[in-house]
């Protein structure tokens, strides 16, 4: 799958979903095993619930729950990210193995949290809030905005104390501070915070905007799918990583999502969203325009969500859209062995574009939007221009030509190398770059 999926392991008595089910390291880890099984790629284990009401906890009583869980964890070869506000369990955690700290206040709640992850070397969760009252101050003028720039000052405060950005993961935070309108709006513009340059994980598991889609008094593992739909939304717009409490389903909502592009390049050439596969003007590709709201996408995921999501953007009067090319052939030399540049070979190139199509949507007018048959044409050029070594460049170079149109706010671009010299049989070698406009 092309997105991490993290499984929640709550070594607590008050969690407002599993309380008090693992608090046993017993229990806890099996559960973890389970979620590995079920193909987690990492577990997220937390000793403090973070839900309303929850008394603070002294962290050494959260070392206490959570250390022998980490530690027979990574023993065991698992990934574990521990989720603490504390920089004193962050510490022992880093210690016991622990690759990630996962602070729901970005480093604001523990002023030492920045200093001892940068001395430890782990990578770290930036997530949005307001303080740790996950009711407290809910009111936005504009939430992805103010998310946003929210984060780009942590992010910074991060790099000011040492850590490097390449170990920096941001989190929007759904469901801190945040009214179900807000969370709408930060899962439809997941896509705007790769502005940042950095990967994101969304965890929108259980939460109570979810519960909203389901009857009064559903439990709350009934949200489970709407957490899949709202996952495999959120990956669709760029997430790196989901955060979720029942891995089995949101794995195989991802793997379906898989499944079904796989499909769509297996039928490059067949008429794709109404256009003919000889679109004129895209000699060497098939280009899929889609001028929607963002969240028509929701078509994919269950029907209770689809209402509430296309009902939280009725009000916005911005249409966003997605302009895709995929499948675009053209010869170049790169490569890093002499054979590769004397003789050249074909690669092939998927491009995703995220724009904003409210003008070219009331005037009918190519002027309005991108060209998709120029922008194959510019991507063809760049992949013939001067050779590189590696198609992690050449992937790169292809979206600076996609962020060239000023419309354009995120661009998504594979590199397909069908013909690598790779001495074992093979069926594809990839390579996706993720660029947002970077703001200034």
């Amino acid at each position: 799958m092309r997105a991490e999926v993290w499984g929640i392991l709550n070594v607590t008595p008050d969690s407002f979903s599993d309380g008090g089910r693992f608090v046993d390291p017993g229990a806890a880890i099996a559960h973890a095993r389970r979620m590995r099984a079920q193909g987690a790629d990492v577990i997220d284990v937390g000793g403090e619930s973070t839900r309303p009401g929850a008394e603070p906890l002294d962290p050494a009583e959260e070392q206490r729950r959570i250390l022998p869980v980490v530690t027979e964890l990574v023993r065991e070869g698992m990934r574990v990210s521990v989720d603490t506000i504390h920089a004193a369990t962050a510490r022992a955690a880093m210690a016991a193995g622990a690759e990630i700290i996962n602070d729901v206040t970005a480093g604001l709640h523990d002023p030492e949290m920045l200093p001892a992850v940068a001395e430890g070397g782990a990578r770290i969760v930036l997530m949005h809030s307001r303080g740790i009252d996950v009711t407290a101050d809910t009111h936005y003028d504009d939430v992805v905005a103010e998310v946003l720039a929210h984060l780009a000052s942590r992010v910074e405060a991060a790099v000011a104390a040492g850590i490097p950005r390449e170990r920096i993961i941001l989190d929007p935070g759904f469901g801190f501070s945040k009214g179900a309108e807000d969370n709408w709006r930060l899962l439809a513009s997941t896509w705007r915070f790769w502005q940042t340059r950095l990967p994101v994980l969304v965890g929108t598991s259980r939460k109570r905007f979810l519960g909203a889609l389901l009857p009064d008094g559903a439990r709350v593992e009934e949200r489970d799918a709407a957490t899949a739909a709202t996952s495999v939304l959120a990956v669709q717009k760029g997430a790196a990583a989901v955060r979720v409490h029942d891995v089995a389903s949101t794995v195989a909502a991802l793997r379906a999502l898989d499944a079904m592009e796989r499909g769509e390049r297996d039928g490059q050439g067949s008429t794709i969203a109404g256009w003919p596969s000889g679109e004129p003007g895209v000699a060497h590709g098939t280009a899929v325009a889609t001028a929607q709201a963002p969240l028509d996408e929701a078509a994919l995921a269950a029907d209770a969500a689809i209402g509430a999501m296309v009902a939280a953007q009725a009000a916005r009067s911005a249409v966003h859209g997605r302009i895709e090319l995929r499948g675009i052939r053209a010869r170049g030399h790169h490569g890093v062995l002499p054979q590769e540049r004397r003789d050249g070979q074909e690669f092939v190139i998927d491009a995703m574009l995220e724009l904003e199509l409210t003008e070219a949507v009331a005037s009918d007018d190519v002027a309005s939007t991108v060209h998709y048959g120029e922008l194959a044409q510019a991507i063809v050029a760049a992949v013939e221009r001067d050779p590189v070594d590696l198609i992690e460049t050449l992937a790169d170079r292809i979206v600076d030509v996609c962020l060239q149109h000023e419309r354009v706010a995120f661009a998504s671009v594979t590199v397909h190398k069908p013909s690598a010299p790779i001495g074992v049989p093979f069926a594809d070698v990839a390579v996706t770059i993720h660029r947002g406009r970077s703001q200034s």
